[in-house]
């Protein structure tokens, strides 16, 4: 699950930065830039807190023991 979560969070991340870009080079409408950034930072937001402080977590768990 938690490899998932971080292709889910990476894409998410892609959509957030490069539609900018591409609208820059004149190639996206601005329309469609926000829908990418909007369902990029969805994706972001819904799977990133999943998984960054999982390793954290599970180190604390075994250090109380």
């Amino acid at each position: 699950m938690r490899p998932l979560l971080i292709v889910l969070s990476i894409v998410g991340l892609v959509l957030t930065a490069l539609p900018p870009i591409v609208y820059f080079m004149e190639e996206l409408t601005l329309s469609s830039c926000k829908n990418l950034m909007l369902i990029g930072m969805i994706c972001w937001f819904v799977s990133a807190p999943f998984w960054i402080n999982s390793s954290k977590d599970a180190t604390k768990i075994k250090n109380e023991n």
